[in-house]
């Protein structure tokens, strides 16, 4: 509905609306593309501001989509009706991106990847805005499938340098989706005297006073409502119903004075969400609806428009039309809709609509449901599938069968991240009564969603319920749920008392094979010395490395035992498995690890380009960033403000738990100690080794013992010495060995101890460790009085630290030669301190001959805002070409440490 106003001008009322609207269409004319989200109630104008941009982006190639209640469920639906006059352009594609579009819009087999559907339709419409600029217009955009709405939300982030212009309208109140993180514009009621200038525009006579102050009272500034309530009657009594109930009622009523063959059309036309004519015609006929006359008189209401689409004046006309309908004839509409669809070319729509249609349980539609649950969950659609099982639940006649299909209806709302209404399905199969397998599914499944839930604590607690009630019924399945929880616990960083729990509880297990639970039980008992043995050979078990099922153990333990090697091949697992199943949970998992491997060995460039490309991927999913290696790059960096400020912004989050809070101390610990604060340096290491986290308590020793030396400390450094030593010697890797040597050294005073340090650490990865050996070697030295012995040693130190961009403890250094009588010789500038973390990763990524398609598809973002980001790092280098950016030696990969890139 418009309402009057002329072409490309401003619509009455909505000078700011528009005005946003054109500079919307003037940016993406420019290349500048961009987003906006409508936000109002029904009927405020939001379609009549979309038909607004279409008039006014003159030249635009124009894509229209909509969202749709009873499509809601359908993955990619209403993505491919967006794109789907531009498939010709699918063929200009790479083939990765060919596949995954025709595997979203199910022309080919397999499981699609919304986040590279996403970049495969930036890539579409960056192809058809080479012809033309692009406005893709997408109403009712809260009706909007799950996977169509994360790769519209992704799409329109990704547009800043394209040719392309995205506008969506969603009705209020709306639920927090992915849309939220978009611009967005509240659009409100018109203004009093633009209501009645709206009335005598539209009205065909002259209104009493009287009953036109009436309508604009009633209306509230709401287009549609001055428009329909007309109809109604201005001397009705006032009424204190919503403004949009308000005008469905009239919808309602202008419906009930129609003939029953056209009430009868109308139901099946809102029935069914596509509006295609060819289903609804033939639907009709076996209604035996005589369609000329049903036809016309439906479109004598206004209200619906029959064409190559079928076309309702207004969402709420469509909803209207269907509500109005007794339920016997809603189900009859719905079972007429199920016969003439096609069940080889649309099976799922065909199992929904007989779905709708059941008015009692049918086994023979539950089961079709199951089977489109799982080509929904083949094609990547959790919504769907959960949707569809929750429905097969309702119509299974046998309670066995209700169950199960109720618990996995569960697990697939969990899948789709609607952890309320997978709660609320809890609720249900537990009323109906379960065995102990199920009950024990039902704890194991509270357990995630409590876990996904940054308020509810109570997560291991139900897991470790659940393992409990399987220890007698499956025992190696009870195992299996300790493990979960333990790993579910470190992955949300709240692995606090779990640990002693699953130890407890799993230890008195009946006999079984030792397994890691084993290991970890004697850790904790034992100690290191018997333990590590176990670890290590759990680590590399009969079934495989332990990693491939519990990553987050798996990195922990090989943390703990001073194994850098065992880390890289943990991270090299995630990358190449996060990589090729395009999963963004272990590919963000693998990048923050080869970040925080990065950071322990140097190479702060290989940590901020892993940095970036985890952030790169948080943003298009939707994600907060991992946290915990921008600390450790933070605390190896060494700057002073920037990491206080990551510290404190960390330390008020929500998720400032277990070991996220232990990390911030460790950090805070290496910082002080580069920075020669020990006082504060000791605090902090204290707190870090206070709960014994693994990985961060045993990290935080070497701390510890440096910072209690320096601050006259001797009781405490040789209690975190003794607990380092039987840690590293129990390893036994020339990491361990070298950093525990050193810290020996500090309390001994013993120079044999620092030239083993030195010798253990020479060739091994960990860099900074390597360059603090020389530093505190060299500082003994000079305290010795052996001026001459020292200086080496600190120029190594400092050569290392310096080179590697490990400011706080360059300064340490370069401060140390100066007391010698010898001046540190300056760094020059380096491209780490000119870049974003951004930019530097798609330098480094370009400077070793990556093209910016290839960049962009490891960035999710498209080739045109990667050339962008090029000429932004040109002009803060210096320099004017790709083959310059190669010859930059400070953007080659490190030689030491895992390479993010």
């Amino acid at each position: 509905m418009r309402t009057s106003a002329p072409p490309h001008g401003p619509l009455l009322g909505r000078q700011l609306e528009t005005r946003r609207l054109r500079e919307l269409i003037g940016a993406a004319r420019t290349g500048r593309g961009g987003a906006l989200v409508l936000r109002g109630e029904a009927g405020i104008g939001k379609s009549t501001l979309l038909e607004h941009v279409e008039e006014a982006a003159s030249g635009f190639r124009v894509l229209r989509a909509g969202g749709s209640e009873l499509e809601a469920e359908l993955p990619f639906a209403a993505l491919h009706q967006l794109c789907l006059p531009v498939l010709g352009h699918l063929t200009g594609l790479p083939a990765e991106h060919r596949r995954a579009l025709r595997v979203a819009f199910d022309l080919a087999s397999g499981t699609p990847d919304v986040f590279r559907v996403g970049l495969a339709t930036l890539g579409l419409l960056n192809a058809a805005g080479q012809e033309r600029p692009v406005l893709c217009v997408v109403d009712d955009a809260h009706w909007l499938d799950a996977a169509s709405s994360k790769a519209l939300a992704f799409l329109a982030r990704r547009v800043s340098a394209e040719s392309v212009a995205m506008v969506l309208a969603v009705r209020l109140p709306y639920e927090a989706g992915e849309l939220d993180v978009l611009p967005s514009l509240g659009v409100g009621g018109l203004s009093d005297a633009d209501a009645r200038a709206l009335l005598a525009a539209q009205s065909h006579e002259t209104l009493d006073e009287q009953v036109r102050d009436r309508l604009v009272a009633e209306a509230r500034g709401n287009p549609l409502a001055l428009l329909a309530l007309p109809r109604a009657g201005g001397f009705a009594p006032p009424r204190l119903t919503p403004v949009p109930t308000r005008v469905g009622q009239q919808f309602r009523a202008t419906l009930s004075g129609l003939p029953a063959q056209a009430r009868l059309l109308l139901t099946i036309a809102g029935a069914d969400p596509t509006g295609d004519p060819g289903l609804l015609w033939p639907a009709a006929r076996r209604l035996d609806i005589d369609l000329p006359a049903a036809g016309a008189a439906a479109t004598a209401t206004g209200l619906v428009e029959f064409g190559t689409r079928v076309r309702f004046y207004h969402p709420l006309a469509r909803a209207a039309a269907y509500d109005a309908a007794a339920a016997g004839e809603r189900l009859l509409a719905h079972r007429v809709l199920a016969d003439v669809t096609d069940p080889v070319a649309d099976p799922d729509r065909r199992a929904w609509h007989r779905a709708q249609a059941a008015a009692a349980p049918d086994e023979d539609v539950a089961a079709e449901l199951e089977r489109s649950a799982s080509r929904a969950q083949a094609r990547g659609g959790a919504v769907a599938t959960a949707a569809f099982l929750e429905r097969a639940a309702e119509l299974s006649l046998d309670a066995a069968q209700r169950i199960e299909r109720t618990l996995a209806a569960t697990r697939a709302h969990l899948d789709a991240g609607a952890t309320d209404k997978a709660a609320t399905l809890l609720r249900t199969a537990e009323s109906a009564g379960l065995d102990e397998l199920q009950q024990a599914e039902t704890d194991l499944l509270r357990g995630r969603i409590a876990l996904v839930r940054v308020d509810d604590s109570e997560g291991p607690a139900w897991m470790l319920r659940a393992a409990r009630r399987l220890a007698p019924l499956d025992p190696e399945r009870s195992r299996e749920s300790y493990l979960e929880a333990l790993e579910s616990s470190l992955l949300v960083g709240r692995a606090n008392g779990v640990m002693d729990a699953v130890l407890a509880e799993a230890g008195s297990a009946p006999p079984h094979p030792p397994d890691i639970l084993d290991a970890l039980d004697i850790l904790t008992t034992n100690g290191h010395r018997a333990a590590v043995p176990l670890i290590k050979e759990a680590l590399d078990g009969a079934e495989g490395p332990l990693w491939t099922r519990h990553p987050a153990l798996g990195i922990i333990l090989a943390a703990e035992l001073w194994d850098p090697d065992t880390h890289t091949r943990v991270i090299e697992w995630l990358l190449k498995s996060g990589r090729e199943s395009g999963s963004p949970l272990v590919l963000r998992l693998g990048l923050a690890q080869a970040a925080s491997a990065a950071a322990l060995t140097g190479d702060l460039d290989g940590a901020m380009a892993a940095i970036a490309e985890e952030e790169a991927i948080a943003d298009a999913t939707g994600a907060p960033p991992i946290i915990y290696h921008r600390l450790q790059l933070a605390a190896m960096r060494g700057r002073r403000e920037e990491a206080f400020a990551l510290f404190e912004a960390v330390m008020t989050t929500a998720t400032a738990t277990g070991q996220v809070v232990s990390n911030v101390h460790w950090a805070s610990a290496v910082l002080n100690n580069g920075l020669a604060d020990y006082q504060e340096a000791l605090a902090a290491a204290r707190r870090a080794t206070a709960d014994g986290e693994l990985f961060t308590a045993g990290f935080a020793l070497p701390e510890l013992v440096e910072a209690a030396v320096r601050c006259g400390e001797h009781a405490t450094a040789v209690a975190a010495l003794e607990s380092l030593t039987e840690r590293t010697e129990a390893c036994g890797t020339p990491s361990g060995l070298g950093i525990a040597a050193y810290a020996r050294a500090l309390v001994t005073g013993e120079e044999n101890d620092y030239r083993e340090a030195v010798a253990h650490l020479t060739d091994t990865p960990m860099l900074p460790y390597r360059a603090r050996a020389h530093l505190l070697y060299g500082e003994w030295l000079r305290r010795q009085g052996r001026r001459q012995d020292c200086r080496p040693h600190l120029r190594t130190a400092h050569e290392l630290f310096s080179g590697a961009g490990l400011e706080a403890f360059g300064r340490r250094a370069a401060d140390e030669l100066r007391a010698t009588g010898e001046t540190a010789r300056s760094r020059t500038g380096h491209a780490r301190d000119q870049l974003t973390m951004q930019e530097l990763h798609i330098a480094r990524l370009v400077a070793t001959g990556a093209t910016s398609k290839e960049v962009a598809a490891r960035l999710f973002l498209s080739p045109r805002t990667v050339d962008t980001h090029l000429r932004n790092i040109y002009r803060k280098l210096g320099i004017n070409s790709r083959r310059q950016l190669r010859d930059r030696p400070d953007l080659r990969p490190a030689d030491q440490g895992l390479s993010a890139t």
